[in-house]
This record gives structure tokens, sequence and C-alpha cells, in this order.
């Protein structure tokens, strides 16, 4: 069927399926699919290679259940095999292998966590080691479905060969892995973020191979860490778990630049950021995801426990948590709508990164903040002098 006879309806359909993704591929496909009148089987493939989700990975998942809500069946696939062989996507060099019982131990936590987004009875649990422990005669038909040229044209293999650093033929072997995982389940979408771009078309070409229906692609946008500059990630520590403490989650929200709290609010509660001042948009959206994952009352006791306390920013590294301290109030005069600050005596503490807003250092430079953007922010002064902006 060609596009010029999708029904208006998939095409809306299709659409609404699109918001927040950056591609959708082949251009009109997604829309065909759903002029077939039937559920569409959604595949997200995850190597559990850490135990945990962050919030980065609910920007997919929220996608899966987007999918479900139309109903679709979404096929949730664990690399427990692709796992051992290790993504190369992003890396300048291989992946260490990990062994069975981490990867094992891994899967079952992810899959807990990942039900508390997805609907559990439109979610089919794969395993690709179900289909990958293949006989070397299948393992080499699958080999000979793909070119080397066709594996090297990876923009991180290009850089790695540009380096002149090593690439191993396990490496190579990771695409047709993940993309026969297409053929082993049907799939009709993949899901992934830009990343892996590489990996899901080339899953359609494998499918090609195999003589099956070719699956439509989805990229989802990488969602920033707390520090506003890199991907979200635990290694780097600049993540939110799903599992985080309420205190510890609305906290680390509140530390978020100001300049990447709207795309939190897009890929992660799937809304525009609302018409306030940023401090007051940064603590609806604590509120909102804490009660996501931990309820309302949670949501309104984190942010009570915030106002009393300075939230010292060394907690999302692991090293401190959340000090009480009752703050005294300093109300900002009603009439001045800005407040510029010179640093002043406090010269010297602002150049050692020793004043802070809400937890984030202040730059050792004059200040200049609208009066509606201090209400309600934490002043820290060294270690153990705090004042609470209060406008008005």
């Amino acid at each position: 069927m060609d596009e010029d006879h999708t029904s208006s309806e998939s095409i809306e359909r299709a659409t609404a399926l699109s918001t927040n993704a950056v591609e959708a591929l082949p251009e009109g496909g997604l829309a065909r699919q759903l002029d077939r009148g039937e559920p569409l089987r959604i595949k997200l493939g995850i190597d559990p290679t850490a135990p945990d989700i962050h919030l980065g990975h609910t920007v997919v998942l929220n996608k899966l259940r987007q999918f479900q809500d139309d109903g679709h069946q979404v096929v949730l696939i664990i690399g427990d095999y692709t796992a051992r062989v290790g993504d190369p996507t992003g890396r300048s060099e291989q992946r260490p292998m990990l062994d069975p019982e981490t990867i094992d131990s891994n899967a079952r936590t992810f899959q807990e966590q990942a039900f508390r987004i997805l609907d559990p009875d439109r979610t089919e649990v794969r395993f690709n080691s179900e289909w990958l422990r293949m006989e070397p005669e299948e393992l080499l038909g699958l080999m000979a479905k793909a070119t080397i040229s066709q594996l090297l044209e990876r923009d991180d293999f290009q850089k790695r060969m540009a380096a002149e650093e090593p690439i191993s033929a396990l490496e190579l072997l990771y695409p047709l892995l993940q993309g026969y995982d297409s053929v082993a389940i049907d799939a009709d979408v993949e899901l992934g973020g830009t990343d892996q771009k590489f990996n899901l078309l080339f899953g359609r070409s494998i499918q090609s191979a195999y003589d099956k229906r070719q699956q439509t692609v989805m990229t989802m946008p990488i969602l920033p860490g707390i520090d506003g500059v890199r991907r979200m990630s635990k290694s780097t520590g600049n993540y939110i778990g799903v599992t985080d403490a309420p205190e510890d989650m609305f906290g680390k929200v509140m530390s978020v630049p100001d300049t990447t709290t709207a795309d939190y609010w897009r890929l992660l509660l799937g809304v525009e950021p609302p018409d306030e001042p940023p401090n007051q948009a940064k603590r609806a959206l604590g509120r909102a995801l804490v009660a996501r994952f931990h309820g309302e009352a949670a949501a309104t006791a984190a942010e009570e426990h915030l106002t009393a306390c300075s939230y010292d920013a060394r907690s999302t590294r692991g090293n401190r948590g959340l000090r009480d301290r009752r703050r005294p109030e300093v109300h900002l005069p009603a009439a001045r709508r800005r407040v510029r600050g010179q640093p002043g005596r406090s010269a010297p503490m602002l150049k050692q990164g020793g004043v802070k807003k809400d937890g984030e250092t202040l730059p050792a430079e004059t200040l200049d903040y609208a009066a509606a953007d201090l209400d309600g922010s934490v002043l820290q002064l060294g270690k153990r002098r705090f004042r609470r902006l209060v406008a008005g």
C-alpha cells in the first residue's frame, strides 16, 4: 500500500506515536503498518550491563508505553547473549566481557524496574540467548548476510580506524546479532537512542535477507545528565535513578541547569514546561517525577524537606546526602525586579567556589538575577551559612 492510500486515521496515529522522536524511518512507514489494522510488535533490546534504570532509560520506555496504550505488543529483549559480546556503539575501545552471573542479576533487576513504566500484560520478555546460541552452520549463514564494508560504515569504526585503534571481529558481529533479534521475534518497529541508528537500520537489512517484512525504526533523543552536558550515565555519576529515594530524586532535579529543564519536561513527562520562573518550574518538575515513581505524598514531603535543607551537590556522586538545617529567610524587596550582587568581601570565597545557589556553585563575577527566579532558592556561603530567599 503506498502512502497516497494510507488512511488519515493511521497517519494521525503515526504522528502522535512519533511525538518527541528524532526520526521515524522510512518516512510514512509507521502509518502504512498501522493501516494493516493489526497490533504491531514493538522491539526494544537492552543489554543488561548495569543493574539499575535511570531517567535516561525512561525516555524510550515512555515511548514503549505509548505504543502499548495504542494497542500494540512490546517485546523487551534482554540481551543476555549480546551482553557477552558488547555493543561497540559510542566506544573508542572494546567493552569488557561480563560474567554470566552479573548479566543474569542485572537482567532481573532491569525487568523489575522497567515494569514501573511498562504494562506487564502487553510486554513479552525474551532473552536473546534463546536463538543466538546457534549451531555453527546457522552462525556462518548469518555472517554471510552482510559484508565487511557494510559493517565498517558505522562512525564508531571509522573513527577507530582513523586513529589506528583495534576493532575486534567480535565487535563486527554485534550488529548482525542485534539484527537477527528482529528476525527471531518478527519485529515491526524497533526503538533506540539516536546513537543506535546504525544498528536499527542494519536490522532492516538482516530481516530482508531472511525474507521477513522490514521493521520501521524510531530513534529517541539522548537525555542530558544532571550536569547538562554529557548524556545521563551511571559511569559518570550524573544520573537520577528511578529507585533513588524521594528526597535525593527531588534534590538532583533541582541541581539540573535551567537550560536543560525544558528537555526533562518534554522527554520525561511529555509536556511543555510551565510558564514559571526557572526555580519554580524545576520544583514542579521535581514534584512530578517523584510523584510518578514514589507517589504524591512522597513528592510533597520531598519538596518540604528541600525547603528546610540545602542540597549538597556532592550527594549526586554518592558522597554526601541532604543536610538538615533550618534556614533563616531573607526577603527580597518587592520593588526590585532584578537583584545584582557584587563579589565585594565575598570575592575570595566566590573564587574558591564557596558560594552556591541550590547546591550549584556560583561564578566569581557580578551576579544578575531576576528577583522572581530567586524565590525559594537556598543561598549557601561557605559550609555553615545558609539563607532562603523569598521574593516580596
